[in-house]
């Protein structure tokens, strides 16, 4: 049986079945543990593949004895890409399955959507996607990127002379939380460097809009002003119809350098990345990384997608998000080990402080009271097989700053995650 687990949760029958073992043989002491995750709607092209790798982690984890001496049951739900689907599900997962934790999510408007329903349940989250920060929840470990880890790290880039000297800048994003946010933080920081707003065009675009070609012919107006880069955070399935008019424009990235903080490996899957080389994306991670951790992570995921006949599994890739979900189920793992139980309260004082060797090169940390990872920074430059070159990078993993310090009024916010 194909282990792809769409439209449905994965039930232990289901696995058993996969596995040719009986139920009673896999039943008798299990942990549930929840994956949330898009499988449809316009953000099933970025989150479908956190379900698999998340499968593949459980996988592991299992084949290794489990955790506590129990094998992990994963439950899959599928929110549909709507925010109150993902409010249901997620109290479906803690009130109903009485999973352990909860791995997913990819939106901000989706994470802020379940909070009131981890905060309630007093359920656990590990959210694994790059966000705008200005958030410190009890219940959520963050293992994608605060802005300090990604967006300001990008845009100082492209004002230096190796990233073009930029003096105008696209701020381009999908219209929720994430985007304008990380624009406001983004337009502050620019006003510090000397960019006026008069140098700032700042444009959204609704969940799955697929008309580019008036947004790009304005750019290439604006851009005729001075040297312009676009910074990107359109969200999902709309990046295929965005990059396709970018090189149909003939855009490129000498002229216009656009740098990416939602595509990565996989949203490039879909498209003629030809006409896009040079163009860039900020990460924690690359799949193209030299290591032997990454080769092992690359290996494995791709032996993983051809075993069980994923989508397009000959031309399987790994991206940053993937590899967060990674050490997010790893991390939560060493600390139900280390407090000798799931239960929530004593899972989250036991997370802070772990480590974890990741594909990303490092031994990276979670931070012993802001619930952030420390995190490397990359900034890469597109290729033609879809993969990036590293053009710049932090000498090591740098520590998250939630509550950025562009935003009035954060210079006093705690930097600790709130107690129960």
């Amino acid at each position: 049986m194909q282990r792809r687990f769409v439209l449905k949760q994965l039930t232990a029958a289901t696995l058993l079945a996969t596995a040719g073992l009986s139920l009673p043989a896999f039943a008798q002491d299990t942990i549930k543990v929840g994956i949330l995750h898009s499988l449809t709607g316009t953000m099933a092209i970025s989150e479908t593949a956190l379900k698999d790798v998340a499968l593949m982690t459980i996988e592991e984890i299992n084949a290794n004895g489990g955790v506590l001496g129990k094998q992990l049951e994963p439950v899959v739900v599928d929110p549909a890409s709507s925010e109150p689907m993902f409010a249901e599900k997620a109290r479906e997962l803690l009130a109903q399955e009485k999973v352990a934790v909860v791995f997913g999510n990819w939106t901000s408007a989706s994470r802020k959507a379940v909070l009131p329903v981890f905060k309630e349940l007093n359920g656990l989250l590990f959210y694994p996607v790059q966000y705008e920060g200005e958030e410190l929840e009890r219940n959520v470990f963050y293992t994608g990127a605060a802005p300090n880890q990604q967006a300001i790290p990008a845009v100082e880039y492209l004002l230096s002379e190796d990233g073009g000297g930029a003096k105008r800048f696209v701020l381009l994003g999908t219209d929720y939380v994430y985007p304008r946010t990380t624009n406001k933080i983004l337009r502050a920081f620019l006003h510090t460097k000397g960019i006026s707003d008069d140098d700032i065009m700042e444009v959204y675009t609704p969940f799955g809009h697929s008309d580019y070609q008036t947004i790009i012919a304005d750019i290439k107006r604006f851009a005729a002003g001075g040297p312009t880069a676009v910074v990107s955070t359109i969200n999902g399935d709309s990046n295929v119809p965005f990059y396709r008019e970018l090189g149909n424009a003939g855009l490129s990235a000498t002229e216009v350098p656009v740098v990416a903080f939602s595509v990565g490996e996989e949203e490039l899957r879909g498209v003629d990345t030809k006409p896009l080389v040079g163009h860039l994306a900020a990460w924690n991670y690359f799949q193209s990384l030299d290591n032997p951790t990454n080769a092992a992570f690359v290996a494995k995921w791709k032996a993983y997608a051809k075993a069980n006949n994923l989508p397009n599994a000959d031309t399987a890739v790994t991206n940053d998000p993937m590899e967060a979900t990674y050490i997010g189920i790893n991390m939560w793992k060493q600390a139900v080990e280390k407090a000798g139980t799931t239960d929530v309260d004593a899972v989250i004082d036991a997370v802070g402080g772990q480590t974890f060797d990741a594909p990303n090169g490092f031994t990276i940390k979670m931070d012993e009271t802001n619930h952030h990872l420390h995190k490397p920074v990359y900034i890469g430059e597109i290729r033609e097989d879809g993969q990036f070159d590293v053009v710049w990078q932090t000498e090591g993993p740098i520590r998250a700053q939630p509550w950025s310090p562009y935003i009035e009024g954060n210079a006093n916010k705690p930097d600790t995650a709130p107690a129960k």
